[in-house]
């Protein structure tokens, strides 16, 4: 079987002399990132499993100890160190929910037809995610990109994993 490992994270700087580090996650609930186990780091351009010893929110940021890193030393050779998890991991979605990782990639059609891009990643905003749609090089809009609301079912029609495209109600010209 193989992995399909999904970045959640990176490691911080170092905590104190006994191996601490810092996480930042980039999970829609920070502290969710300790739920996904096991943890992959990204070391040399080569995913290596990890053990997550211990964590513990200390003020506003979240630290971890991971197994076989017992001094600063070692744990300054993690700093910026992605954070992956194998999709397997995540929780099964309910039929309108979308995990961002799924939508990257995405071609992005309206209901005339018109080919708006793909999607080349997401954003959230104060009261709902956004598409961030990379424009086709061709575009007879001269766009080279479109911030399309994930308005499901009044902007985002319907969407459509298994073929990559979402279809969205979007003027071209916007």
């Amino acid at each position: 079987m193989t992995q399909r490992i999904e970045v959640v994270g990176k490691l911080g700087s170092t905590y104190g002399i006994r191996g601490w580090v810092r996480v930042y996650s980039s999970t829609e609930q920070a502290e969710s990132i300790f739920s996904y186990q096991p943890w992959f780091l990204k070391i040399n351009g080569e995913w290596q499993e990890v053990v997550l010893e211990s964590f513990k929110q200390h003020n506003h940021e979240f630290i971890a100890k991971l197994k076989g890193i017992d001094n600063r030393e070692d744990a300054q050779t993690l700093t910026n160190t992605e954070i992956g998890v194998d999709l397997a991991a995540f929780p099964a979605l309910d039929d309108e929910d979308f995990y961002w990782h799924d939508l990257i990639g995405c071609e992005v059609v309206n209901l005339q037809g018109y080919r708006l891009g793909k999607v080349s990643e997401l954003m959230e905003t104060g009261s709902n995610d956004v598409l961030v749609v990379k424009a086709n090089l061709n575009d007879a809009f001269g766009k080279q990109e479109r911030l399309i609301p994930f308005l499901y079912k009044n902007v985002v029609k319907r969407v459509d994993l298994a073929t990559k495209e979402i279809e969205v109600d979007w003027d071209a010209g916007f």
